[in-house]
């Protein structure tokens, strides 16, 4: 098998490849969060423990991004301009199983940009019980694609970024956003 088999074969792929980014309304009435995707677990996401395996919950969240971008206006037809996304960090909190054939509901928060770099939040939610699964929170960076670096977004969907994040800064910061890793060694009383 050639590499161009092995990468046609294992290739991974966005659940909203293809789909055109929606006209944006500067004037329109932004939801905190915003709700852009839906999924049902799906039996290659569930691993020997019967239930989500962890990488697939940063697949779910990646898919919530890709919703997001097609948001604020980038698409496939952006990207073959030589522009894209590129993930930078990542934080996963995984607080709740979730089992085959389950529901899930995605919610996202801008919490700031500048001129190349993104910050979101994103909340799994199981879609009936309304119970909060999985946190993720991600730094992202704008990128030029041919010169391999970072570039600044374009004016016009900077000002489509600016009108959401003026929206998601009016209700108060997720309470596990920023978070850091650690293992606090209390001292014996």
């Amino acid at each position: 098998m050639s590499n161009n088999d092995v990468a046609s074969v294992h290739q991974l792929r966005s659940a909203y490849e293809g789909q055109k980014a929606g006209s944006f309304d500067l004037n329109a009435t932004i939801a905190t969060p915003l709700e852009l995707h839906q999924c049902t677990v799906k039996p290659e996401w569930v691993d020997y423990n019967q239930h989500m395996s962890e990488s697939c919950y940063l697949l779910v969240f990646g898919d919530n991004s890709d919703a997001f971008f097609r948001y604020f206006g980038i698409d496939d037809d952006y990207r073959s301009g030589g522009h894209s996304i590129y993930t930078v960090e990542t934080h996963i909190r995984n607080l709740r199983e979730v089992a085959l054939g389950e529901p899930l509901r995605l919610t996202l928060r801008l919490l700031d940009f500048d001129h190349k770099r993104l910050h979101i939040f994103h909340e799994m939610w199981h879609a009936q019980s309304n119970t909060l699964l999985a946190t993720g929170e991600q730094l992202l960076m704008h990128v030029d694609m041919q010169a391999g670096r970072a570039a600044s977004f374009p004016f016009e969907l900077q000002t489509r970024l600016e009108v959401i994040r003026t929206a998601h800064s009016r209700e108060p910061r997720p309470v596990d956003a920023g978070r850091a890793i650690a293992i606090n060694h209390r001292r014996p009383t």
